[in-house]
């Protein structure tokens, strides 16, 4: 303790008037300064001193516009005004990262998912996370979304069994005939460097609507049964499309609470419409012997419809985060931020990087499962080529039954786990359909293969937007979508040649080595630990 602070306290009082002690003793002594008020921080997962975060319970809240009691916000660790603490808030089954600041809590603006609403209670703001059910709207949001992918699952599973009447109509070979592969392939890597900056300008509605409608202009010289250069040209234009909104709908649906649920509906909508495509083209041209290009009109009207729905549902998803930055002005000028990124920090992050790998593989092993299993079980199984078509069939259903079925009990149970053990069991029943000579056997193995890798594409999704920051998200996406694409087209390309010149068993080596890619892919993601948004 210094003199001086003692000098303070302690007066010496000599006795004598007038002397240098009394006149101490008269004059008022210096109060000590007060200390520095002690701030408590609390930080998002695990904090310097291995202590967990504390978790804020809220009561249960019907919709976005209702008012939630915040419980015991004065008492809470959590609750602190401190700026710079987080702190996990629970509303209801979902739970959101909010962070502390001066005037209340505010969102967590360094998290991967956006706050999608905002609650008052004595004075605090509180800032909850949407879900596929809040608000209200998100659940006809969520039905154009798996309409958009019904669609493209019902373009992406056409061709296969439109193959043979192209190539009589046009009098060309199987080697020409698949440059629509390759056209397909350059729309998702064309869409991939301008998705992020098209919706940064015209928002979530519009950027959806736009790619309907290039949608739309490619399926017109389609439907017209234009020359062959005009196809290839409609192909681009509709992998463009697909690009864009398969972009949004990912990066939408990544962002909710229960996102693999969500993503699992969205693509396992897809899987619907690839289930069925083959059977209405097949039809078409088969039993009703019309032009090839007239199962086109079918794409054509959806298209046209899920546009205008995917429009009207999310015209207001912009007003909602306006509303939100005009309430927090440091989420805007975060919001802002974002948007001026792009694709600057995409192409050299390493779970975009890793993630594009992984798509690659995965959508050129389903892809060549799906296009080529009908010729090795022709040429090694005997089978009937009236009804061994239906074999396609059975594995596209059991990819959209995988999706809907065992996407929320992966998230439960934890994607990454999940991910590893249904490669690997899809690789076990792939080597089944190569070594036991059995036609029905081989059949039931290969929906077995589709039902394990249906929940693969959206767990993995859900896991690369956790990883990735949010100004990377739109791009990141769009990019893993290209990626994706290319080895739907490339791998069954490869395929094709290697088969015609070795024989159809190709097959087989070529899907376990892609997911052979997958899993070194999905081993080499950066570890980092889960959030509790």
């Amino acid at each position: 303790m210094s003199s001086r602070l003692v000098h303070s306290m302690v007066a010496v009082d000599s006795g004598v008037p007038g002397s240098a002690g009394a006149s101490a003793a008269s004059a008022p002594a210096p109060l000590p300064s007060a200390p520095e008020r002690a701030v408590h921080r609390t930080y998002h997962g695990d904090s310097p001193q291995g202590e967990p975060s504390p978790e804020i319970e809220l009561e249960q809240m019907p919709s976005s516009k209702s008012t939630t009691a915040f419980a015991g916000a004065g008492s809470q660790p959590g609750s602190s005004s401190e700026s710079g603490s987080t702190a996990a808030v629970t509303l209801g089954k979902n739970t959101a990262t909010v962070a502390v600041t001066e005037t209340g809590i505010g969102p967590d603006l360094e998290g991967s998912r956006p706050p999608s609403s905002m609650h008052t209670h004595d004075g605090v703001e509180v800032v909850a996370m949407q879900s596929m059910t809040d608000p209200y709207m998100n659940r006809f949001r969520l039905l154009a979304t798996c309409l958009v992918n019904f669609g493209n699952g019902m373009n992406d599973s056409a061709p296969g069994a439109l193959l043979p009447a192209m190539m009589t109509h046009y009098n060309m070979g199987s080697a020409v005939i698949s440059l629509i592969f390759i056209g397909n392939a350059l729309g998702f890597i064309t869409a991939a460097l301008f998705v992020d900056w098209t919706r940064h300008r015209l928002g979530q509605a519009k950027t959806m609507a736009l790619a309907q409608l290039i949608m739309t202009v490619g399926y017109i010289p389609m439907v017209c049964t234009a020359p062959f250069p005009y196809i290839v040209a409609s192909f681009f234009l509709l992998g463009f499309g697909m690009g864009y909104n398969l972009a949004m709908g990912n990066v939408w649906c990544g962002q909710l609470s229960n996102s693999t649920t969500a993503l699992g509906f969205m693509h396992g909508s897809y899987g619907i419409g690839g289930t069925i495509g083959p059977i209405i083209a097949t039809t078409i041209v088969s039993i009703a012997g019309a032009v090839w290009s007239r199962y086109y009109f079918i794409t054509l009207g959806l298209t046209v419809i899920s546009g205008l729905v995917a429009w009207f549902c999310f015209r207001d998803v912009e007003r909602e985060r306006g509303s939100v930055q005009a309430q927090h002005p440091s989420y805007e000028s975060e919001a802002r931020r974002h948007a001026n990124v792009g694709l600057n920090g995409v192409w050299t992050n390493r779970v975009v990087i890793l993630g594009a790998i992984f798509i690659f593989a995965y959508q050129g092993a389903e892809v060549s499962i799906s296009g080529w299993v009908i010729s090795f079980l022709l040429a090694e199984r005997e089978g009937d080529k009236t009804s061994i078509g239906y074999v396609t069939a059975g594995f596209w259903a059991g990819i959209t039954i995988g999706r809907f079925l065992l996407s929320a009990p992966a998230h439960r149970w934890g994607e990454k786990k999940f991910v590893c053990l249904a490669v690997l069991g899809a690789t076990v029943f792939e080597l089944i359909v190569w070594f036991i000579p059995n036609l029905i056997g081989n059949a039931v193995a290969v929906s077995i293969v589709g039902l394990l890798l249906g929940p693969v594409y959206p767990c993995a999704v859900a896991i690369f937007m956790r990883d990735v920051s949010k100004d990377e998200q739109v791009g990141g996406m769009g990019v893993i979508s290209a990626f994706g694409s290319s080895g739907g087209a490339l791998a069954p390309f490869t395929t094709g040649i290697l088969a015609q010149a070795h024989g159809a068993f190709v097959l087989h080596p070529i899907a376990i080595g892609l997911f052979g890619v997958m899993m070194v892919c999905w081993f080499s993601l950066p570890r980092k630990a889960k959030r509790t948004e």
